[in-house]
């Protein structure tokens, strides 16, 4: 069984292989990890605003902005640990990544275990400064946060009142924004109604939760329906 999420470290995996994107968010998952992934700089500075991490596993070669520039883009506002990947092996290339502020760095093809292993020392070593614990664990959309810590949503300054079971299904929907989550895994955490479909009670609780979050719930802008894979809380 894996840490709790307050235990589990949060790692934001980019890479436009989705093969390999999809291995690696895998693989670190079975050993503890909380994996959230983007396919592309763009897509990770989305992810970066509304979330906050504990380290990112950076592919370097991607299209557009590559690793190194978005590597450098994120050191002049953050010094969250970066592990850049590359499949190139000249010694330049390294030098390069480590001048624009990379914490490590680990070509292709690699073991995953040397993975968990340099994560793991980077995390050791890494500043405690690099996150509150406050901002670890909150998640915003438009006027809304919600602390997985304390599992509290608040509008604006205001709480929100939840249910118990509303709290729980946010929770899980926010330790992984911006990705579907199936309705077996959101089952557990729908504990009432007197239906006793866990998929029903799902349904239930995501749409009273719509009436608290969204300004029109017929068309949710944050907490949306992935169609054959669940529901999904999308941060702006």
């Amino acid at each position: 069984m894996h840490p709790g999420m307050t235990d589990q470290p949060h790692i934001l995996v980019v890479d436009d292989d989705r093969r390999l994107r999809d291995l690696i968010a895998r693989y670190l998952g079975e050993h503890g990890y909380h994996v959230v992934t983007a396919t592309d700089a763009g897509d990770a500075r989305g992810k970066l605003k509304s979330l906050a991490f504990d380290l990112l596993v950076l592919d370097i070669m991607m299209p557009g902005e590559n690793g190194l520039q978005l590597t450098a883009g994120l050191r002049s506002q953050s010094d969250v640990p970066i592990l850049l990947l590359t499949a190139r092996t000249e010694v330049e290339d390294r030098i390069a990544g480590l001048e624009t502020g990379a914490d490590d760095y680990l070509t292709k093809p690699f073991e995953p275990k040397e993975l968990v292993l340099r994560i793991q020392s980077i995390l050791k070593r890494a500043r405690p400064k690099s996150r509150t614990a406050v901002q670890r664990k909150v998640v915003k959309f438009g006027e809304f946060r919600f602390e997985l810590d304390r599992k509290r949503l608040f509008k604006g300054e205001e709480p929100v009142y939840l249910t118990e079971a509303e709290a729980d299904l946010l929770a899980k929907l926010a330790e992984r924004a911006g990705e579907p989550v199936s309705r077996e895994e959101l089952s557990s955490s729908a504990s009432e109604g007197e239906d006793s479909s866990g998929s029903r009670q799902v349904d239930v609780l995501v749409t009273r939760l719509r009436k608290k979050i969204e300004a029109d719930p017929r068309f949710p802008r944050y907490l949306q329906t992935a169609r054959g894979r669940g529901y999904m809380l999308q941060p702006d």
